[in-house]
């Protein structure tokens, strides 16, 4: 490997407004996300605004994983960035399905170049 982590910016687009409003719900497909990823879930913190939206921190050995919905749009916002070899696929995948989102899109960024 010539860098020293993998991040993926995912936009997911018209999800569940209910899903996503729902701090306790998008607090558990985040940890699920992390767990089927393969990440070792160091510390996680969540907090619902008023009168809506969600962000979300997982602090993960390897990084960490963000969340932030803005559910008056159907729409959330993750972060997912990796020093270590792990499922970004499947957690990505996971998070689309249970937030039901119709739509996607990933920009990945190869951090650390080790070449320079």
């Amino acid at each position: 490997m010539n860098h020293l982590g993998i991040q993926h910016i995912v936009e997911f687009y018209r999800c569940s407004r209910s899903i996503i409003s729902d701090g306790k719900q998008v607090e558990k497909v985040t940890l699920e996300a992390a767990r089927l990823a393969n990440a070792t879930i160091i510390e996680s913190i969540f907090h619902k605004f008023s009168p809506q939206g969600i962000s979300g921190v997982i602090l993960i050995a390897e990084s960490h994983l963000t969340i932030h919905t803005w559910p008056e749009h159907c729409y959330a916002a993750v972060d997912f960035f990796s020093c270590g070899v792990l499922d970004h696929k499947a957690a990505i995948a996971h998070m689309q399905k249970e937030f039901e989102a119709v739509k996607r899109s990933i920009e990945t960024f190869k951090r650390g170049d080790l070449k320079e």
